[in-house]
């Protein structure tokens, strides 16, 4: 089983592009993972190809110590693209070795602990709004956001996340400060952006039902003090969990000791290091894991660490299918599992590029046992498609 070649393959996602390692072993072994060059940094197809050689005669079942040897070539900047790498690298190799062995990858990890995994309709009205040329019918209007509530309810899912919108004459944009639409450095939520939140989550709610599980992504659009002043304001909507995104693991250990609801953050953490301090201050209750960024071997460790702190996580999952196949591998090995994330709204050729896609049924994904990932790229739909320039 010793690495042949090492490649990159992408293609064409809408508004962005999917992007793929492959690796090949000399008896025609090959193994596929997904990652993001979007949500991610720049540059990791780049980082990628610089590592490929380093890995050319290595016997891919030894992943950890691969992974330990590009650790140390790159030890003084192993975040960001070229972390990000590593764990394309990492996850292309699980499933090579488990395909070699004809099993699939959760056998790897000790096995799976779950048949079926229950998740969250993700992005729910926000690709809608955001992206309605390609995941249609477009939302202009509460109208349209109870719309997809009923809808989320109609297909069997049991619980939805949301984001934060602006709802004007006509017209609906995401709130976004975080990430500069609009352009507000301070990140601080007025009151009529708070009230147009409570519509819409109002809105949501009586679409989808008293039943229905609502979650509600925070991302990095608030400092602390704007983060509390949204959790007082929301009180009374019992929600399944505020994501919220910071660096500082003691502000949001204040932000939980005082937030009606539970809260859930870490998924632009990388390596167990940087989680760590997050469970030292008990500053979250659900720990979220991207595993297409950590690599799904490391974020068994991370997995692990937070079990050990009474801390329950959920995969970072809004890519392509096989991201959330190699998430689904993962979440079904670890005992501590919250709930998981999928987007439900998809591409109209996504079925053509991946050879499956994830078996989902009543609002649950079933987990394949399929050989390795249970699913991999299509190299001739994929040309169907070229990248997004």
């Amino acid at each position: 089983m010793k690495i042949d070649r090492l490649e990159t393959r992408h293609c064409d996602a809408g508004w962005r592009n999917y992007h793929f390692a492959k690796v090949t072993t000399g008896d025609g072994a090959v193994g596929w993972s997904e990652y993001d060059e979007d949500f991610g940094s720049p540059g990791i197809t780049a980082t990628i190809e610089r590592l490929a050689p380093s890995l050319l005669g290595k016997d891919l079942g030894n992943h950890e110590r691969i992974f330990s040897e590009l650790f140390c070539q790159l030890r003084p900047a192993v975040d960001g693209a070229t972390g990000q790498a590593f764990a394309a690298i990492e996850n292309a190799l699980l499933d090579a070795k488990a395909k070699t062995l004809g099993v699939p990858c959760y056998a790897l990890f000790g096995g799976k602990v779950r048949d079926r995994i229950r998740l969250y309709w993700s992005h729910c009205a926000t690709w809608r709004i955001n992206h309605p040329e390609f995941y249609p019918p477009a939302i202009r209007d509460l109208d349209g956001v109870r719309g997809i509530g009923a809808e989320a309810k109609q297909r069997g899912f049991t619980a939805l996340k949301t984001n934060i919108f602006e709802f004007g004459d006509g017209t609906v944009r995401g709130w976004r400060p975080g990430f500069g639409t609009p352009y507000e450095p301070g990140r601080n939520m007025e009151r009529s952006t708070l009230r147009q939140l409570r519509a819409h989550l109002d809105t949501l709610r009586d679409g989808a039902g008293p039943d229905m599980d609502i979650l509600l992504d925070l991302n990095f659009n608030c400092a602390t003090e704007g983060y509390l002043k949204v959790l007082r304001e929301l009180r009374d909507f019992d929600l399944f969990w505020a994501e919220i995104d910071t660096r500082n693991p003691r502000a949001l250990q204040h932000i939980r000791e005082q937030s009606p609801c539970p809260i859930s953050s870490c998924e632009t953490l990388m390596g167990l290091r940087n989680f760590l301090p997050f469970f030292q201050h008990e500053a979250v209750d659900v720990a979220i894991i991207d595993a297409v960024w950590n690599g799904v071997w490391q974020s068994l460790k991370v997995a692990a660490c937070a079990e050990a702190y009474e801390v329950n996580v959920a995969p970072h999952n809004f890519y392509g299918h096989l991201a959330t196949m190699m998430n689904a591998h993962f979440v079904a090995a670890v005992p501590n599992l919250r709930i998981m994330e999928i987007d439900i709204d998809r591409l109209s050729w996504d079925a053509d590029i991946f050879t499956h896609s994830p078996p989902i049924e009543h609002g649950h994904l079933v987990v394949p046992d399929r050989p390795g990932w249970g699913t991999e790229p299509d190299e001739d739909a994929l040309g169907d498609h070229p990248v997004r320039n």
